[in-house]
């Protein structure tokens, strides 16, 4: 695992295998960023030059690699680039997050490198360490050891000596997040055959053991005698049981409770509704909301936020099979309401709908789900964006903001009530599947219906970024991403700063 440090030494006088530095696009053309002073002067002021000669432009994403001249001790130089120069103020946080992912990834199998990326605020030193243990990040558990290439040992992040005290504590900050987030891409790349509910469960006791959470999980027994109808009726049809999965991270000085609830299905064949060849091959990946929610919490716990945050975890295997819920069935949810199943592959509002009542029984002031929910989510925004949709438009605007502060693009999505028609049904409350045109829209329609008049609540379908099928960039690898664990985090940390105020945070109660 790659660790991260401060350094306020000069960048060539560290003896390291490599040197990160950052150069940008300026305004008459190749321009070093700030921190690769003390680099160029080593190379006799000819940097710029050379770099230049070598076709780089300093374009977001490139990374070149240089030998390190006579006079610095590192092994080589690697050159990142930063996108457009920042002439006055810093640099944008995610920009640092993603040069410093390229840099990692370039560095796999170093031992130890010194970056000298602009580390000159605080937020500065936590989106370089971020972006570090992000691009670092490689999934090799099923690799021969002979194959596996290690990510990058040490890294030193080059700052000034003033406020050494913060830079590190941010350092902190940033490999808790960056190890969580990592936990969460571990378990979406893992497969169906090692990954399944009963399994995915005794994770989460394991590791709510070890950072003192509270762990409640209720089996299938537990769950068909508490009539949770969507999880039961989603898991009949495989051999691997269905559960719930209930995680807390409390603090005695809390004054806002979140519950965040996350779609966790080990694997969607579909059901009886069978995915046609092509679409079933990532699967695996349809538990994305409830490692994010899974990987959040434990955050919060191990950052001692002053939140109490209760994670939900719907997890259940969609299979086919003699005892699988058939299309026209219907299902009583928990909570009392009934929902005839149209479409068996529209099951994660299914495992949602019954999560989404249950976590509203104890009482939090805002409540977010999480979930690869739809393939028309993908096809409106794409493969690196994930929707937001809310009952409560201030609330929503604060899950945007957290957001974009956290360094994840997310996009209002609205909830239009004509839509609500096309899940009528004519022999149960609700059908689970309504028109196509608009369907992310009405699988958000059908989980509202799920949650209680004025409690603010957010949907975030990451059915888009939450798995990368194309090749890795920034701090992004192939397979799982991770994606909304950081926005969660966020909404916590917020959460803990300021107390809830009807004017604020979407009127939590």
């Amino acid at each position: 695992m790659t660790t991260v440090s401060i350094s306020t030494a000069p960048a060539a006088a560290l003896r390291t295998d490599a040197v990160v530095i950052g150069v940008a696009k300026g305004p008459k053309g190749l321009a070093l960023a700030p921190g690769a002073e003390d680099v160029a002067l080593a190379y006799d002021g000819d940097l710029v030059e050379l770099l230049r000669a070598l076709g780089m432009t300093g374009a977001e994403g490139e990374a070149l690699r240089l030998p390190a001249p006579a006079s610095a001790k590192a092994g080589f130089v690697l050159a990142v680039g930063l996108g457009d120069a920042v002439d006055d103020g810093p640099y944008d946080a995610e920009a640092l997050r993603r040069a410093a992912g390229v840099a990692a990834r370039a560095l796999s199998g170093i031992d130890t490198a010194a970056v000298a990326l602009p580390a000159l605020s605080v937020d500065a030193v936590e989106a370089l360490t971020l972006g570090s243990v992000l691009g670092a990040y490689a999934f090799s558990a099923y690799r021969a050891s002979a194959d596996r290439t290690a990510p990058v040992g040490e890294l030193l992040v080059l700052t000034a000596p003033e406020g050494r005290t913060a830079a590190v504590a941010a350092v902190t900050r940033a490999e808790v997040i960056g190890q969580e987030l990592n936990r969460a891409r571990d378990l979406v790349n893992m497969p169906g055959n090692d990954l399944y509910p009963e399994s995915f469960s005794a994770m989460v006791q394991s590791v709510g053991q070890t950072y003192g959470l509270q762990v409640e999980v209720l089996d299938e027994t537990a769950l068909a005698d508490g009539s949770f109808g969507g999880i039961v009726g989603v898991g009949q049809g495989s051999a691997s049981p269905p559960r719930l999965v209930r995680i807390a991270h409390t603090h005695p000085e809390a004054r806002t409770h979140l519950a965040f609830v996350g779609k966790g299905i080990t694997y969607d064949s579909g059901g009886i509704s069978l995915k046609p060849v092509g679409f079933n091959e990532i699967m695996k990946r349809d538990m994305s909301g409830a490692a994010a929610v899974f990987a959040a919490v434990v955050a919060a716990a191990r950052l001692g936020l002053p939140v109490n945050v209760t994670g939900w975890l719907a997890l259940a295997e969609n299979m086919p099979s003699g005892s699988a819920v058939r299309p026209g069935d219907v299902l009583r949810m928990y909570g009392g309401r009934t929902v005839e199943v149209l479409n068996t592959d529209a099951e994660g509002r299914l495992v949602l709908a019954d999560a989404l009542v249950r976590a509203s029984e104890d009482t939090p002031d805002a409540i977010v789900d999480v979930a690869t929910l739809t393939a028309a989510m993908k096809m409106a925004l794409g493969h690196r964006i994930f929707g937001v949709m809310s009952n409560d438009d201030a609330f929503r605007d604060c899950v945007l903001d957290a957001a974009r502060r956290a360094g994840e693009e997310a996009w209002p999505m609205p909830l239009p009530a004509q839509l609500l028609t096309g899940l009528a049904s004519q022999v149960a409350d609700i059908a689970n599947s309504g028109e196509r045109m608009g369907g992310g829209l009405a699988a958000g329609l059908f989980l509202q219906e799920f949650v209680p008049t004025g409690l603010p609540w957010a949907h975030l379908d990451i059915a888009g970024p939450a798995f990368n099928e194309g090749s890795p960039y920034g701090y992004t690898p192939r397979g799982g991403t991770g994606s909304a664990v950081r926005t969660l985090i966020a909404l916590a940390q917020d959460a803990a700063d300021r107390p809830p105020h009807a004017a604020d945070a979407g009127g939590q109660r």
